[in-house]
């Protein structure tokens, strides 16, 4: 058995919260010391073939950290020493925010799920971007999830976006989060004119590379207006999908029923749907999100158009050593499918 197979039983007994902060107290404890070196000599995967390029940015694999995990930067170079090749950091909102009273995050160990209704809950645009040009992250890509401050009316929201990317500009690539089911009216934003002001706000401060966040929840047709709406402002990237409010009768946890964005297994397929829905409609290039836990199911995503993947519940389950485990597995099957890389594998299962 693993260190986590030992350790997850007792986290387990934990309110999911609890633990999320007693794991992230410990990888903190491990930032700029010897530990972090050791923990990147044990879990970070090293092979060219790994590597990949999307929006300007250098990857030196495509398994990411999903915004929600970090949401303070925090812990992003420990997050590197695991092996992800890249961290996306935030919500970050303009105002610092409690978010939602607790409890609001719940584990669906049956599913291999959670369930959140954070409510964006984070230190604020300053406090967050000054740890972020602290923390000296140089070895992967550090991404930023813009959100919009709860108290912000709609019709300010292309300024409180502006607020947060200049307090945080240190990032390496931004993302407009308008698709957390957890701000009241914040998936009103993912309309034409809504998400037009706030990417002309934000390219004129100067965020870029610069990517949009959708919901899985979305119509088909409400996506392909957000497509036409990302390729007419010229951004950089999609991320494919959020979390969603749906739930399968199939659910077995006992928490199936609480309000908030159920994330994990239960999405995985249709995540990989909407993966493959957006790549077949724009050259952009496709972050793929919902219900990663291994190499296969990165896979499926890396083949049905995702240039890079990322993840956060399966972290929860898995532990530590998923993204070492998933950079392994994904060597393999692209050895097996004769690929020469990562990037020779992006697509090829579109028609």
């Amino acid at each position: 058995m693993r260190p986590y197979d030992y350790l997850k039983p007792i986290l387990f007994r934990l309110p999911a919260e609890t633990a999320h902060s007693a794991i992230h107290a410990l990888l903190d404890a491990t930032q700029h010391t010897p530990v972090e070196r050791a923990l990147a000599a044990r879990y970070v995967v090293n092979d060219a073939r790994l590597h990949t390029t999307a929006f300007g940015c250098e990857f030196p694999n495509p398994v990411g950290v999903a915004a929600g995990f970090d949401k303070n930067a925090e812990v992003p170079r420990a997050l590197a020493a695991l092996g992800f090749g890249h961290v996306e950091i935030g919500g970050v909102t303009a105002n610092p925010q409690k978010g939602n009273p607790r409890p609001r995050l719940f584990r669906l160990p049956e599913d291999g799920a959670l369930v959140n209704r954070m409510g964006f809950n984070n230190h604020g645009a300053e406090r967050i971007g000054d740890r972020l040009a602290r923390a000296r992250v140089d070895v992967v890509p550090v991404g930023v999830n813009l959100g919009k401050s709860k108290a912000t009316p709609l019709e300010e929201a292309p300024a409180d976006y502006r607020y947060s990317y200049e307090h945080c500009a240190t990032g390496d690539y931004f993302v407009v989060n308008v698709s957390s089911p957890n701000t009241p009216g914040l998936r009103d934003l993912q309309g034409r004119d809504h998400l037009e002001d706030i990417f002309e706000t934000l390219q004129e401060a100067g965020a870029d590379p610069l990517l949009v966040k959708l919901s899985p929840d979305l119509t088909d047709d409400g996506i392909e207006e957000a497509l036409a709406v990302a390729e007419r402002m010229n951004l950089d990237g999609v991320i494919a999908t959020n979390t969603t409010t749906e739930r399968a009768t199939s659910l077995r946890g006992e928490h199936r029923t609480e309000e908030g964005g159920l994330s994990g297994k239960p999405l995985e397929a249709r995540a990989t749907q909407r993966v493959r829905f957006v790549a077949e409609r724009t050259e952009l290039p496709v972050v793929g999100v919902g219900g990663v836990s291994s190499a296969e199911g990165a896979y499926r995503k890396i083949r049905a158009g995702a240039s890079l993947v990322q993840l956060y519940t399966g972290l929860v389950y898995r532990g530590p050593a998923i993204a070492r485990d998933i950079n392994r597995g994904l060597l393999e099957l692209l050895e097996k499918d004769g690929f020469d890389s990562v990037a020779d594998a992006v697509g090829t299962d579109l028609d």
